[in-house]
């Protein structure tokens, strides 16, 4: 059964009970990597193995994962230029009270710095869960963007 999460707004980035912060750099310019995350929402599983199923609704998205959660999201900030974020309003993930993710793109030299960050609010043993989790979350989104970053050199030759 889902249930519907505290609607927090892009201050909860930074004020999160929980923040997990992961970055990378990649090749692709943050132009072509904001289109993969904000334009091209459908082809999330191609790049992001945990990902299922994602596709685009009225100001927002709707996910699966791997193992069967479910997520209806609103996004909060699609900035083409630095950013692009979106909050859970509504999962089947026991325990969670408020959830959101930001990616920010920073161009380099040698292309962009991604960085995403995971922001949950939950009971402690949920976030201690989360807490133990972060090794493969780390895992999870360097792959990922490996990935995506091969992905979009690929289209782009």
């Amino acid at each position: 059964m889902a249930h519907r999460l505290r609607p927090v707004g892009l201050d909860f980035a930074e004020t999160a009970p929980l923040r997990l912060v992961f970055a990378a750099g990649v090749s692709a310019s943050p132009d072509a990597l904001y289109r993969a995350l904000a334009e091209d929402v459908a082809g999330w599983p191609a790049w992001f193995t945990a990902v299922t199923m994602a596709r685009a609704t009225e100001g927002g998205r709707e996910v699966r994962l791997r193992g069967g959660t479910r997520f209806r999201e609103t996004v909060l900030a699609a900035d083409p230029a630095a950013r692009y974020a979106y909050r859970v309003d509504e999962t089947n993930a026991p325990g969670l009270r408020a959830l959101l993710e930001e990616w920010r793109l920073t161009a380099t030299d040698s292309g962009t710095r991604v960085q995403w960050t995971f922001t949950a609010d939950g009971p402690a043993p949920l976030l201690a869960g989360l807490r133990f989790a972060r090794p493969g979350l780390g895992r999870a989104f360097r792959d990922a963007t490996r990935k995506l970053d091969g992905r979009i050199t690929r289209a782009a030759a």
